[in-house]
């Protein structure tokens, strides 16, 4: 059966960086979320302006189609932060969500600190409005949680003994 993990949680916590590695332990196709968000919604988040569930529907339910329709293993970063969005994510079938959870001050140092700041489009100011809006999966069946604390290879290890 193929693995269809889909890592989740605010900006900065290492989704894309995660799930690359997670994708290539798994011998995975790797898709970044952001890749599938509209120019519109980019423009938005750009601007500082959050996204509402409204701007996040059609986003996700490609994000969704574009899972189910894959063979094989897939590993999908995407931030899914609250309940609903990752209930049209679970419509893909079998998905499991590693949710990668950090404090507000690591994710702020990360989000600050990054390197290609040119190639993210979430600005630091909207870390506040992702960390209000993010209703924890840690309860919801299919789920692991880790801290953003660990080493990669040792959050990757981790996952993989989840799974």
């Amino acid at each position: 059966m193929s693995h269809r993990i889909i890592v989740m949680g605010v900006s900065g916590c290492g989704k894309s960086t995660v799930g690359e590695a997670l994708a290539d332990s798994l011998n995975a196709i790797f898709y970044d979320g952001d890749d599938f968000h509209p120019q519109a919604n980019i423009d938005k988040m750009a601007s500082g302006e959050p996204l509402n569930d409204d701007d996040r529907q059609p986003w996700l339910e490609k994000l969704a189609m574009t899972i189910q329709a894959t063979n094989g293993n897939s590993v999908t970063a995407c931030s899914a932060l609250k309940k609903q969005y990752r209930d049209i994510l679970r419509s893909a079938g079998n998905t499991t969500f590693v949710y990668l959870h950090g404090e507000k001050e690591t994710l702020l140092e990360r989000i600050q600190g990054r390197s290609n700041n040119t190639e993210h489009f979430m600005p630091a100011s909207l870390l506040d409005s992702q960390l209000n809006t993010l209703e924890s999966p840690s309860a919801e069946a299919n789920t692991i949680t880790v801290s953003i604390t660990s080493p990669i290879p040792t959050i990757v290890n981790d996952v993989l003994s989840q799974l």
